[in-house]
């Protein structure tokens, strides 16, 4: 398990696709608006889009799409240009002012250049000419959705590598009492659209925790966007999650826009600026949000996790948190276990990270022999899982274990007592692995007090 992205700015994971539709793969996720005053056409479109879309709406003026747009978020805009009261140019120039962000598809009767200049400056994605055939449009809808995935898709990779980090999924490990308990909080949180805040020290894998219960929950198949709230300079944290719109009806997707359908996990939360916490509140409690220089509302279909490793309370009572942000945010803690709390895992997890590493730096492996794992059982990990993975990762580079890690290789001197006690060490756990972990069993057998047996498992980080 690793939580290694200490300046990582953000990470998406990028939507499952299943490759069957010939006009794309991205459709089936999409919700299409159909602006037509024409109702037979607004029919057509939705007949031949509901079969492929996530979902289809219609609308047969400006006004009444307008309202749609106040209550739901698309993806995509198909619009006629010809249409009473306004043209679809000037309702679609109207409503990136106020702040629309869809992407929009025009179909129109003819299209000269005037049109073609207006049409570029209000953000449309593509033109299709009347009459059309139903393939024609479902290439333009693919086309226009493989554009905004991609679009999203590289804006994500580039935030995540902006300040030298990796884009690294990583996974749960471990079998220890305290990571099983943490599966099993996660499988049941998996099944349920509840907010989650996982807390504990740094370095105990709270990222991967959240994208384990991503992968497990319903949204598996959605984005998974995950932002270092510490990493964004405070100035520009809003402009970043919310978006904005610009002068000259430009516009900036926020990461709440990208995430949307998806998760959004907001990593070092409690070093949000208390603007900014106070709009995170709003969004949370109406699942809305408003960019910056926007008049509209956009409605967010999200499931937010969060993450800490300051302790909330006390910043609550000292007035660096707000007290109402924290109590909607905690409606589930998961407690992440310091390594220390389950040395039983640190042999699976160094292995792990060994094989990974010297394969990725492509130089040899280091032997993990019963005396550097002992010794590794042995050390308090203060920086945990993450402080193993960069020991291991230097000690590739170097060749060796640093001397406290290292092994003898020898059997003289004081090493000769160190191989007496692993000796000691391996018939004692054998004992208690017979006797199913139970030490007043293992202490009669081995003929040695129960609190020796305490003592040593103790030692040992059992």
């Amino acid at each position: 398990m690793s939580d290694a992205r200490a300046a990582t700015v953000v990470r998406a994971t990028a939507p499952q696709t299943r490759r069957d539709d010939e006009y794309g793969d991205n459709l089936q996720f999409a919700s299409v608006l159909v602006i037509d005053d024409e109702p037979g056409m607004r029919n057509f479109l939705t007949k031949i889009l509901e079969p492929r879309v996530k979902r289809v709406e219609q609308a047969r003026s400006a006004a009444q799409a307008a309202e749609i747009l106040d209550r739901a978020h698309f993806d995509l805009i198909i619009l006629d240009n010809v249409m009473p009261g306004k043209t679809g140019l000037e309702w679609l120039s109207e409503q990136r002012r106020v702040g629309l962000f869809a992407d929009a598809i025009m179909i129109t009767a003819y299209a000269d250049l005037d049109t073609a200049i207006q049409a570029l400056r209000a953000g449309v994605a593509d033109f299709v000419l009347k009459p059309f055939r139903a393939n024609q449009i479902l290439n333009a809808v693919g086309r226009a959705l493989d554009r905004k995935y991609l679009a999203r898709e590289n804006y994500l990779l580039k935030h995540a590598l902006s300040d030298g980090g990796t884009v690294a999924q990583g996974r749960l490990l471990g079998n220890s009492p305290a990571i099983a308990q943490v599966r099993e909080m996660l499988t049941k949180l998996a099944a349920t659209p509840s907010t989650v805040l996982f807390t504990g020290e740094s370095g105990t894998g709270k990222e991967i925790a959240a994208r384990t219960l991503h992968g497990l929950s319903d949204r598996a198949g959605s984005p998974f966007v995950a932002v270092n709230c510490a990493a964004i300079s405070p100035d520009h944290i809003a402009e970043e999650l919310f978006g904005v719109v610009e002068a000259g009806a430009r516009r900036k997707d926020g990461l709440f826009l990208h995430a949307d359908g998806g998760v959004l996990f907001l990593d070092e939360v409690a070093q949000l600026p208390e603007q900014v916490q106070a709009a995170l509140l709003r969004v949370l409690e109406d699942r809305r949000i408003r960019p910056l220089g926007a008049e509209r509302e956009i409605p967010l279909n999200l499931r937010f996790f969060f993450a800490t490793n300051a302790d909330l309370e006390t910043a609550v009572a000292e007035g660096r948190f707000r007290a109402d942000l924290y109590h909607r945010i905690n409606v589930v803690n998961v407690q992440m276990p310091p390594l220390c709390e389950r040395r039983e895992d640190i042999v699976e997890l160094a292995a792990l990270f060994m094989s990974e590493l010297s394969r990725a730096l492509a130089l040899p492996a280091l032997e993990l022999n019963e005396e550097v794992l002992l010794k590794l059982a042995r050390y308090d990990w203060p920086g945990n899982v993450r402080e193993l993975r960069n020991m291991i990762e230097r000690s590739v580079i170097l060749g060796r274990f640093p001397d406290e890690f290292a092994g003898q290789g020898t059997v003289t001197g004081e090493a000769a007592i160190e191989t007496l006690e692993l000796v000691e060490q391996r018939h004692i756990l054998s004992v208690l692995d017979r006797c199913r972990g139970n030490r007043a069993e293992a202490a009669r057998r081995l003929g040695v007090a129960r609190k020796t047996i305490d003592r040593k498992c103790a030692a040992w980080g059992v």
